[in-house]
């Protein structure tokens, strides 16, 4: 992401202002750019407040190295109901075959290390050190969750994200085995169906998302949904 060329365009962007004593509110999400799809604002900290105030707004940081924050709000929005995951006839196979142990929160900064080792050809990560930093305090003090999966005792898949009511929003997955990143996230959304969660919010769409039954619905879609079922309330992933 080059920051340079959103300086052209014609709508206003707030510029946060890193003072964690100062207010931490955003702009209205529909004040967010087309183009780029979903650039709201620029700028601010990674201070546990201001993120949850976020992410309880429909926001995300999402920037490389050496570049100021970027906030998010993207229309439309990828999202998947824990109900109504897809498993495919081979990954219902690989699952019956029960050879992976599913964790929770057994070590989300080893998680959140794999997520952030870049294997594309570009070798670029928006998981910065900053990053790393600000979801390991979230963990710490109980938003947070990572999700392992083990194969002989060693780590080779996984997932983490933040969740927040009834609305998990998913970050980052990696996998070091075929499928395990596949793995994890219908163990993750059992579970979160069997505690009523009502998505799990997947930020940007993509062809992985949809071999699992991600869909796109509107940001206003979204917003309601937040409004019905994010809050504050810590939950005990386990």
């Amino acid at each position: 992401m080059d920051t340079h060329k959103y300086n052209s365009n014609k709508k206003k962007l707030l510029y946060l202002v890193k003072n964690k004593k100062m207010a931490i509110d955003f702009p209205d999400i529909t004040d967010a750019l087309k183009n780029p799809n979903g650039l709201l604002a620029i700028g601010g900290d990674l201070a546990e407040t201001r993120l949850l105030s976020a992410y309880q707004k429909g926001i995300f940081p999402w920037y490389n190295e050496g570049e100021p924050i970027l906030w998010w709000a993207p229309n439309p929005r990828c999202i998947l109901k824990p109900n109504k995951i897809h498993i495919s006839h081979s990954l219902k196979k690989c699952l019956r075959k029960n050879q992976f142990q599913i964790t929770y929160n057994r070590n989300f900064a080893k998680v959140i290390s794999q997520c952030s080792i870049n294997r594309n050809k570009d070798n670029d990560t928006w998981i910065t050190a900053d990053i790393k930093k600000a979801f390991i305090n979230l963990h710490k003090i109980g938003y947070a969750h990572s999700v392992e999966c083990w194969h002989n005792k060693e780590l080779v898949g996984g997932l983490y994200g933040i969740a927040m009511g009834k609305i998990f929003f998913g970050e980052s997955m990696f996998s070091l085995m075929t499928n395990t990143s596949k793995i994890t996230l219908v163990h993750l959304a059992k579970r979160l169906e069997e505690m009523n969660f009502q998505l799990i919010d997947c930020q940007i769409n993509s062809k992985h998302l949809q071999t699992l039954g991600a869909q796109l619905i509107t940001r206003n879609q979204f917003t309601k949904f937040l409004k019905d079922f994010c809050n504050f309330k810590k939950i005990l992933l386990h």
